[in-house]
């Protein structure tokens, strides 16, 4: 099957929300290559399929620390309207409500960009957990390696954009 858009970008289109990771609805309008207003139209006539741990609305504050992130915005650029996340689940019940084939081809994408993620972090996960069993099994004298081990797997990866100042 022919990609249609590089998970590189769709990386860099999820970001961190309330502890969650999520797509803004502006963000998978653009890949859908619909109108924003079409698709928030299409989830409010099939609510029942979005629940809150499917899609959520920004507050106001959110919606400003977001913007300030993009830095200012043209006028008449933005939506009057605060933005709809859509967290994974929310992402896959779109193409169902969207009945597209692109939005459907989309979605394959974008679960893939999900699934990377997820194994990204516990692949972290799990070196930390072997780097730490294996410090408990030898002395000090391998201290510098440890530490220098550890040092390179904190170097910053593909992680969501994380809004700061908000408790999840």
């Amino acid at each position: 099957m022919k990609e249609l858009m590089p998970l590189e970008m769709i990386e860099r289109k999820i970001y961190l929300i309330r502890g969650h990771r999520v797509m803004l609805d502006k963000d998978l309008a653009e890949m859908y290559e619909v109108l924003t207003k079409n698709l928030n139209k299409a989830v409010s006539r099939n609510i029942e399929s979005f629940p809150a741990d499917f899609m959520f609305q920004l507050t106001a504050e959110e919606y400003k620390s977001l913007r300030f992130q993009f830095g200012t915005l043209k006028r008449g650029s933005h939506s009057k309207y605060l933005p709809r996340v859509f967290m994974e689940q929310g992402v896959s019940m779109l193409s169902s409500v969207l009945k597209s084939k692109r939005a459907r081809m989309v979605n394959i994408q974008i679960m893939r960009t999900f699934v990377k993620l997820r194994e990204l972090l516990n692949t972290h996960k799990e070196l930390a957990r072997k780097l730490e069993e294996l410090e408990k099994k030898y002395d000090a004298q391998f201290r510098s390696v440890f530490d220098a081990i550890r040092a390179l797997m904190e170097a910053p990866g593909p992680e969501p954009k994380r809004i700061e100042g908000f408790k999840p």
